[in-house]
């Protein structure tokens, strides 16, 4: 599984990557869904410079991802609470 050479477009400029090979079909996804995100702010504002539209669509995505810690975050502490509950009970029940 090793490396590959690909080159992505974003918002009209070419990068080179190197990428492992099973990480090549995301990392062409992404670019892909960030492209259609900087054209869509493009479409809908008023905002034409390009750092600008990547500036709103990296802002978009970190917030996306933040909330999504936050979420995973959340479920843990609920999941530990939820198991901390059912060993209480076992305790409790198994003391009997």
């Amino acid at each position: 599984m090793g490396e590959i050479s690909i080159k992505i477009t974003i918002s009209d400029r070419i990068y080179p990557l190197k990428v492992n090979i099973e990480e090549e079909e995301i990392v062409r996804r992404a670019a892909k869904i960030i492209n259609e995100r900087i054209k869509d702010y493009q479409e809908n504002y008023a905002v034409r410079d390009k750092q600008d539209l990547l500036s709103m669509a990296v802002l978009h995505y970190a917030t996306a991802v933040l909330r999504t810690e936050h979420k995973v975050q959340n479920q843990d502490t609920a999941v530990a609470e939820k198991v901390e509950e059912l060993d209480s009970l076992l305790k409790s029940f198994f003391a009997k």
